[in-house]
């Protein structure tokens, strides 16, 4: 890498890293574009759970639902609370790195492939996990590909940027 690849856009270096020039980004956006929108859905997938087995946190939601206790014990309510809460762990973790990685230029067909591999192990742990159940290890490989991928990057980033600081 030389000083020009750190640069996200300037006058000496040209057109962006972070701009819909570049094709590496463009996967990001879309990448991370659907992570978000399958976070979203995992708010409504939870209501979806709490409406269905009448399983209510708050006193206010029960005149809804016309039950008279509040619960928080369904395990179908909880596997899919864990499996948003765990999004919230590692979607973001993943977002944030990955863009930081686009940002110090790395070889395109790599960028793209760690991308687009790790967005979809996220996707498929989503549904082995709250949607479709499967026994482990699968759901343990769909996380540890995404978070392989994640170290790979923050490496790469920190090996760019450590001459800067």
């Amino acid at each position: 890498m030389n000083n020009e690849t750190i640069n996200m856009s300037g006058p000496e270096t040209g057109p962006g890293l972070l701009n819909k020039s570049n094709p590496v980004f463009c996967c990001y956006l879309f990448w991370s574009s659907l992570l978000v929108l399958k976070m979203l859905l995992m708010s409504l997938l939870t209501a979806r759970q709490r409406i269905k087995t009448k399983t209510f946190a708050n006193p206010e939601d029960l005149r809804v639902a016309k039950t008279s206790d509040v619960r928080f014990n369904d395990p179908n309510v909880e596997r899919v609370r864990r499996a948003h809460r765990n999004d919230l762990e590692n979607v973001l973790p993943f977002l944030l790195m990955s863009l930081a990685y686009v940002a110090c230029g790395p070889h395109p067909l790599t960028a793209k492939l760690l991308i687009r591999i790790g967005a979809s192990a996220r996707l498929l742990h989503t549904i082995v996990y709250a949607v479709l159940p499967l026994p482990q290890p699968t759901r343990a490989l769909c996380f540890f590909i995404t978070f392989g991928i994640v170290c790979f990057e923050a490496i790469y980033v920190l090996i760019a940027a450590v001459k800067y600081i």
